[in-house]
This record gives structure tokens, C-alpha cells and sequence, in this order.
């Protein structure tokens, strides 16, 4: 399968689950292109983490799947879809 492009978006409800949530990200970095986190200190929500990554639908099933069994947390995910080859004249 040919991996693309998408995004996995995390919302912390607290901040008991992040080493969880750390080593799970950590055991599929080879899919991670970019992470930016957003610590929310006056919120009712304790963060939000954005992932950039390229994965195989497989791959990123596993990988959201993992998160989405972690309590206290929302994921969401995607990935672009698959571009048909152009044609030629």
C-alpha cells in the first residue's frame, strides 16, 4: 500500500494519560513528520496535540487505534485521499 499524507488530532481532557500518549507516539515516529502541542493552562481541556504524518491506511488504523484506547482522550484522524495518475495526451 502507498502511504499518504494526513493529520491526527489529539485533545487531553487532563494531563494524566501524557506519558501514554508520549510513548505511543513514540513507538510509531517513523510515521511522524511533524508535532505541535498546545498546552491549554486557563481551559477546561489541559491540551491539544497535532501530528503531521504519512501512513498507510494500515498504519495509521493502528496508530489512531492505539491513542483512541487511552482514556481521557479525543482523537481524530485522516488521511488525503488517494490522487488518481494523470493522464497524457
Amino acid at each position: 500500500m502507498k502511504r499518504r499524507i494526513g493529520f491526527v488530532g489529539i485533545i487531553l481532557e487532563n494531563k494524566e494519560h501524557v506519558a501514554e500518549i508520549n510513548q505511543v507516539i513514540s513507538d510509531h515516529s517513523e510515521l511522524v513528520l511533524a508535532r505541535v502541542g498546545l498546552p491549554m493552562k486557563e481551559a477546561d481541556t489541559a491540551g491539544v496535540i497535532t501530528l503531521v504524518v504519512e501512513a498507510t491506511t494500515d498504519e495509521m488504523g493502528a496508530f489512531a487505534g492505539r491513542l483512541g484506547k487511552i482514556k481521557g482522550i479525543s482523537v481524530k484522524s485522516a488521511l488525503a485521499k488517494q490522487r488518481e495518475p494523470e493522464k497524457t495526451a
